[in-house]
Protein backbone atom coordinates (compact mmCIF):
# COMPACT_ATOMS: atom_id res chain seq x y z
CA UNK A 1 0.00 0.00 0.00
CA UNK A 2 1.36 3.58 -0.82
CA UNK A 3 -0.05 6.41 -0.23
CA UNK A 4 -2.91 4.83 0.76
CA UNK A 5 -3.63 3.03 -2.66
CA UNK A 6 -3.48 -0.33 -2.48
CA UNK A 7 -0.49 -1.46 -5.17
CA UNK A 8 -1.59 -4.90 -7.43
CA UNK A 9 1.22 -7.13 -7.57
CA UNK A 10 2.52 -7.77 -11.24
CA UNK A 11 1.97 -11.50 -12.30
CA UNK A 12 5.51 -13.25 -13.37
CA UNK A 13 5.73 -15.10 -16.63
CA UNK A 14 7.67 -17.85 -17.71
CA UNK A 15 10.03 -17.01 -20.27
CA UNK A 16 13.10 -19.25 -22.01
CA UNK A 17 16.12 -18.75 -20.57
CA UNK A 18 19.39 -18.63 -22.38
CA UNK A 19 20.87 -22.23 -21.01
CA UNK A 20 23.20 -24.30 -23.26
CA UNK A 21 23.53 -28.09 -23.80
CA UNK A 22 25.56 -29.50 -21.03
CA UNK A 23 27.19 -32.42 -23.12
CA UNK A 24 28.76 -28.94 -24.90
CA UNK A 25 30.13 -27.62 -22.25
CA UNK A 26 31.09 -31.25 -20.77
CA UNK A 27 33.24 -31.38 -23.96
CA UNK A 28 35.33 -27.76 -23.02
CA UNK A 29 35.60 -29.25 -19.45
CA UNK A 30 37.39 -32.11 -20.91
CA UNK A 31 39.85 -29.96 -23.03
CA UNK A 32 40.14 -27.61 -19.96
CA UNK A 33 41.47 -30.57 -17.84
CA UNK A 34 43.66 -31.92 -21.32
CA UNK A 35 44.95 -28.26 -21.40
CA UNK A 36 45.94 -28.40 -17.57
CA UNK A 37 47.23 -31.33 -17.70
CA UNK A 38 49.51 -30.29 -20.38
CA UNK A 39 50.99 -27.54 -18.99
CA UNK A 40 51.80 -29.05 -16.08
CA UNK A 41 53.83 -31.33 -18.50
CA UNK A 42 55.45 -28.68 -20.46
CA UNK A 43 56.05 -26.70 -16.89
CA UNK A 44 58.31 -29.93 -16.16
CA UNK A 45 59.90 -27.96 -12.79
CA UNK A 46 61.10 -25.52 -15.61
CA UNK A 47 59.40 -22.02 -15.47
CA UNK A 48 57.90 -21.64 -18.65
CA UNK A 49 55.88 -18.82 -19.50
CA UNK A 50 53.42 -20.69 -21.85
CA UNK A 51 53.13 -23.69 -20.02
CA UNK A 52 52.22 -21.54 -16.80
CA UNK A 53 49.71 -19.40 -18.81
CA UNK A 54 47.96 -22.44 -20.21
CA UNK A 55 48.12 -24.06 -16.52
CA UNK A 56 46.29 -20.47 -15.44
CA UNK A 57 43.77 -20.46 -18.31
CA UNK A 58 42.66 -23.86 -18.16
CA UNK A 59 41.69 -24.01 -14.16
CA UNK A 60 40.10 -20.69 -14.51
CA UNK A 61 37.70 -22.50 -17.70
CA UNK A 62 37.83 -25.57 -15.72
CA UNK A 63 36.84 -23.51 -11.88
CA UNK A 64 34.07 -21.84 -14.27
CA UNK A 65 32.66 -24.47 -16.02
CA UNK A 66 32.43 -26.86 -13.29
CA UNK A 67 29.78 -25.60 -11.43
CA UNK A 68 27.11 -24.83 -13.94
CA UNK A 69 26.14 -27.92 -14.63
CA UNK A 70 22.99 -29.32 -13.53
CA UNK A 71 20.51 -32.66 -14.65
CA UNK A 72 16.57 -32.22 -16.21
CA UNK A 73 14.45 -35.26 -15.76
CA UNK A 74 11.38 -35.35 -18.63
CA UNK A 75 8.26 -33.47 -17.07
CA UNK A 76 10.71 -31.19 -15.05
CA UNK A 77 11.85 -27.90 -15.32
CA UNK A 78 14.40 -24.92 -13.90
CA UNK A 79 13.89 -21.85 -12.66
CA UNK A 80 17.02 -19.42 -13.49
CA UNK A 81 17.54 -16.29 -11.15
CA UNK A 82 20.33 -13.72 -11.20
CA UNK A 83 20.75 -12.17 -7.90
CA UNK A 84 16.97 -13.21 -7.32
CA UNK A 85 16.12 -11.68 -10.39
CA UNK A 86 14.33 -14.04 -12.70
CA UNK A 87 15.81 -14.91 -16.06
CA UNK A 88 14.49 -17.66 -17.68
CA UNK A 89 13.10 -21.06 -17.18
CA UNK A 90 14.64 -24.42 -18.86
CA UNK A 91 12.46 -27.33 -19.85
CA UNK A 92 14.84 -29.07 -21.87
CA UNK A 93 15.68 -32.51 -20.40
CA UNK A 94 18.94 -33.80 -20.13
CA UNK A 95 22.40 -32.70 -19.32
CA UNK A 96 22.44 -28.48 -18.99
CA UNK A 97 24.83 -25.74 -18.29
CA UNK A 98 24.42 -22.37 -17.22
CA UNK A 99 27.05 -19.85 -15.55
CA UNK A 100 27.86 -20.40 -11.96
CA UNK A 101 26.35 -17.24 -10.82
CA UNK A 102 23.10 -18.33 -12.16
CA UNK A 103 20.72 -18.95 -8.86
CA UNK A 104 18.94 -22.60 -10.35
CA UNK A 105 15.43 -23.73 -8.50
CA UNK A 106 14.09 -26.92 -9.91
CA UNK A 107 9.91 -27.46 -10.23
CA UNK A 108 7.90 -30.69 -11.26
CA UNK A 109 5.78 -30.14 -14.21
CA UNK A 110 4.40 -33.36 -14.07
CA UNK A 111 0.80 -34.19 -13.30
CA UNK A 112 -0.19 -34.44 -9.50
CA UNK A 113 -3.13 -35.93 -7.66
CA UNK A 114 -5.31 -34.49 -4.89
CA UNK A 115 -7.43 -35.90 -2.49
CA UNK A 116 -8.74 -33.62 0.10
CA UNK A 117 -10.10 -34.22 3.30
CA UNK A 118 -14.09 -34.53 4.08
CA UNK A 119 -15.24 -30.80 5.28
CA UNK A 120 -18.70 -29.82 6.00
CA UNK A 121 -20.51 -27.68 3.81
CA UNK A 122 -24.25 -26.22 4.57
CA UNK A 123 -25.75 -26.88 1.21
CA UNK A 124 -28.12 -24.02 -0.58
CA UNK A 125 -31.12 -24.75 1.93
CA UNK A 126 -28.83 -24.78 4.65
CA UNK A 127 -28.21 -28.82 5.55
CA UNK A 128 -25.07 -29.36 6.16
CA UNK A 129 -23.21 -32.46 4.15
CA UNK A 130 -20.01 -33.87 4.00
CA UNK A 131 -18.25 -33.24 1.16
CA UNK A 132 -14.30 -34.23 -0.62
CA UNK A 133 -12.80 -33.84 -3.89
CA UNK A 134 -10.31 -35.30 -6.29
CA UNK A 135 -8.16 -32.98 -8.06
CA UNK A 136 -5.63 -33.48 -11.42
CA UNK A 137 -3.10 -30.36 -11.28
CA UNK A 138 -0.06 -29.34 -12.85
CA UNK A 139 1.89 -26.52 -13.17
CA UNK A 140 2.04 -24.39 -16.50
CA UNK A 141 3.69 -21.65 -15.33
CA UNK A 142 7.18 -22.27 -13.55
CA UNK A 143 7.67 -18.53 -13.00
CA UNK A 144 4.11 -17.88 -11.29
CA UNK A 145 4.19 -21.21 -9.32
CA UNK A 146 7.68 -20.44 -7.96
CA UNK A 147 7.52 -16.68 -7.39
CA UNK A 148 4.13 -15.45 -7.33
CA UNK A 149 2.71 -17.56 -4.51
CA UNK A 150 5.01 -18.60 -1.35
CA UNK A 151 4.18 -22.24 -1.26
CA UNK A 152 2.53 -23.32 -4.76
CA UNK A 153 1.76 -27.01 -3.16
CA UNK A 154 -0.28 -25.62 0.06
CA UNK A 155 -1.72 -23.18 -2.05
CA UNK A 156 -3.66 -25.85 -4.16
CA UNK A 157 -4.42 -27.67 -0.84
CA UNK A 158 -5.95 -24.49 0.74
CA UNK A 159 -8.00 -23.73 -2.56
CA UNK A 160 -9.18 -26.41 -3.18
CA UNK A 161 -11.13 -26.78 -0.14
CA UNK A 162 -12.05 -23.06 -0.38
CA UNK A 163 -13.42 -24.35 -4.09
CA UNK A 164 -15.62 -26.97 -2.38
CA UNK A 165 -16.94 -24.98 -0.01
CA UNK A 166 -18.20 -22.39 -2.68
CA UNK A 167 -19.78 -24.98 -4.62
CA UNK A 168 -21.25 -27.48 -2.14
CA UNK A 169 -22.85 -24.16 -1.01
CA UNK A 170 -24.16 -22.60 -4.52
CA UNK A 171 -26.41 -26.19 -4.95
CA UNK A 172 -28.90 -28.19 -2.88
CA UNK A 173 -27.83 -31.61 -2.11
CA UNK A 174 -30.48 -33.36 -3.60
CA UNK A 175 -34.24 -32.44 -5.64
CA UNK A 176 -37.09 -35.00 -5.97
CA UNK A 177 -38.90 -32.52 -7.84
CA UNK A 178 -36.10 -32.87 -10.14
CA UNK A 179 -36.64 -28.82 -11.03
CA UNK A 180 -33.12 -27.95 -9.79
CA UNK A 181 -29.25 -29.12 -10.32
CA UNK A 182 -28.06 -30.71 -7.29
CA UNK A 183 -24.79 -31.86 -6.13
CA UNK A 184 -26.79 -35.46 -5.94
CA UNK A 185 -27.67 -35.33 -9.27
CA UNK A 186 -26.07 -33.33 -11.49
CA UNK A 187 -22.55 -34.90 -11.38
CA UNK A 188 -20.81 -33.87 -14.44
CA UNK A 189 -22.55 -30.23 -14.34
CA UNK A 190 -21.03 -29.39 -10.54
CA UNK A 191 -17.80 -30.98 -11.60
CA UNK A 192 -17.71 -28.29 -14.49
CA UNK A 193 -18.40 -25.67 -11.91
CA UNK A 194 -16.00 -27.20 -9.26
CA UNK A 195 -13.57 -27.18 -12.65
CA UNK A 196 -13.97 -23.39 -13.80
CA UNK A 197 -13.69 -22.32 -9.83
CA UNK A 198 -10.77 -23.80 -8.99
CA UNK A 199 -8.69 -22.68 -11.95
CA UNK A 200 -9.58 -19.51 -11.43
CA UNK A 201 -8.61 -19.66 -8.13
CA UNK A 202 -5.28 -21.07 -9.30
CA UNK A 203 -4.04 -19.86 -12.31
CA UNK A 204 -2.89 -17.30 -9.97
CA UNK A 205 -0.63 -19.60 -8.99
CA UNK A 206 0.49 -20.89 -13.20
CA UNK A 207 -1.12 -24.29 -12.08
CA UNK A 208 -3.92 -25.68 -14.46
CA UNK A 209 -6.38 -28.35 -13.39
CA UNK A 210 -6.80 -31.26 -15.66
CA UNK A 211 -9.48 -33.72 -13.79
CA UNK A 212 -11.87 -33.14 -10.87
CA UNK A 213 -14.93 -34.90 -9.09
CA UNK A 214 -16.58 -35.69 -6.23
CA UNK A 215 -15.52 -38.20 -4.12
CA UNK A 216 -17.57 -38.05 -1.08
CA UNK A 217 -20.82 -36.77 -0.96
CA UNK A 218 -23.32 -37.42 1.77
CA UNK A 219 -25.91 -35.70 4.48
CA UNK A 220 -23.80 -34.93 7.46
CA UNK A 221 -23.89 -37.27 10.72
CA UNK A 222 -26.16 -35.56 12.64
CA UNK A 223 -28.63 -35.21 10.09
CA UNK A 224 -28.36 -38.49 8.18
CA UNK A 225 -30.96 -40.26 9.84
CA UNK A 226 -33.94 -37.41 9.58
CA UNK A 227 -33.21 -36.91 6.13
CA UNK A 228 -32.89 -40.41 5.06
CA UNK A 229 -36.63 -40.61 6.82
CA UNK A 230 -37.67 -37.81 4.33
CA UNK A 231 -35.99 -39.29 1.34
CA UNK A 232 -38.20 -42.49 2.26
CA UNK A 233 -41.35 -40.47 2.78
CA UNK A 234 -40.86 -38.13 -0.27
CA UNK A 235 -40.51 -41.25 -2.68
CA UNK A 236 -43.26 -43.20 -0.81
CA UNK A 237 -45.47 -40.31 -1.60
CA UNK A 238 -43.99 -39.76 -5.24
CA UNK A 239 -44.58 -43.30 -5.39
CA UNK A 240 -48.46 -43.47 -4.40
CA UNK A 241 -49.10 -40.03 -7.30
CA UNK A 242 -47.62 -42.68 -9.94
CA UNK A 243 -49.84 -45.61 -8.46
CA UNK A 244 -53.39 -43.02 -8.05
CA UNK A 245 -52.65 -41.35 -11.45
CA UNK A 246 -52.20 -45.08 -13.01
CA UNK A 247 -55.49 -46.35 -11.24
CA UNK A 248 -57.72 -43.42 -12.12
CA UNK A 249 -56.67 -43.78 -15.95
CA UNK A 250 -57.74 -47.47 -15.48
CA UNK A 251 -61.12 -46.91 -13.82
CA UNK A 252 -62.07 -44.41 -16.69
CA UNK A 253 -60.83 -46.44 -19.36
CA UNK A 254 -63.19 -49.59 -17.85
CA UNK A 255 -66.01 -47.12 -17.20
CA UNK A 256 -65.71 -46.50 -20.98
CA UNK A 257 -65.12 -49.69 -22.44
CA UNK A 258 -68.73 -50.55 -20.57
CA UNK A 259 -70.54 -48.24 -22.05
CA UNK A 260 -69.38 -48.19 -25.01
CA UNK A 261 -69.91 -51.85 -25.49
CA UNK A 262 -73.52 -51.52 -23.79
CA UNK A 263 -72.20 -54.75 -21.20
CA UNK A 264 -73.86 -52.84 -18.26
CA UNK A 265 -76.27 -49.63 -17.76
CA UNK A 266 -74.98 -47.86 -14.70
CA UNK A 267 -76.57 -45.05 -12.90
CA UNK A 268 -74.40 -42.82 -10.87
CA UNK A 269 -74.44 -44.55 -7.63
CA UNK A 270 -73.87 -47.63 -9.53
CA UNK A 271 -70.74 -46.15 -11.37
CA UNK A 272 -69.88 -44.43 -7.57
CA UNK A 273 -69.95 -48.09 -6.53
CA UNK A 274 -68.19 -49.42 -8.95
CA UNK A 275 -65.41 -46.73 -9.08
CA UNK A 276 -64.74 -47.44 -5.34
CA UNK A 277 -64.20 -50.83 -5.81
CA UNK A 278 -61.84 -50.72 -8.93
CA UNK A 279 -59.79 -47.98 -7.01
CA UNK A 280 -59.36 -50.42 -3.77
CA UNK A 281 -58.34 -53.37 -5.85
CA UNK A 282 -56.07 -51.00 -7.79
CA UNK A 283 -54.13 -49.10 -5.21
CA UNK A 284 -54.57 -51.24 -2.02
CA UNK A 285 -51.36 -53.20 -0.80
CA UNK A 286 -53.08 -56.52 -0.35
CA UNK A 287 -54.61 -58.95 -2.01
CA UNK A 288 -58.35 -58.32 -2.78
CA UNK A 289 -60.81 -61.02 -1.42
CA UNK A 290 -63.71 -61.00 -3.34
CA UNK A 291 -67.10 -60.56 -1.96
CA UNK A 292 -70.72 -61.66 -3.51
CA UNK A 293 -73.68 -59.30 -3.18
CA UNK A 294 -76.71 -61.26 -3.38
CA UNK A 295 -79.00 -58.12 -2.21
CA UNK A 296 -79.09 -54.62 -4.19
CA UNK A 297 -77.68 -51.15 -4.00
CA UNK A 298 -81.12 -49.56 -3.11
CA UNK A 299 -82.24 -52.08 -0.39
Amino acid sequence: MADGKVVALTPTSETPGAMTSGYVMLIVLLLAIVADIYGIQRLGGVPDILGVGVVVIATIVFILVMPGFYMLQPNQAVAITLFGEYRGSDRTPGLRWTWPWMGKKKVSVRANNFISDKIKVNDLRGNPIDMAAQIMWRVVDTAQALFDVDDYKQFVRVQVEAAIRTIGSRYPYDDFEHQEVTLRGNHDEVGIELKKELQARLTVAGIAIDECGFTYLAYATEIAGAMLRRQQAQAVVAARKTLVEGAVGMVEMALDALSEKNVVHLDDERRAAMVSNLMVVLCGERDTQPVVNTGTLYQ
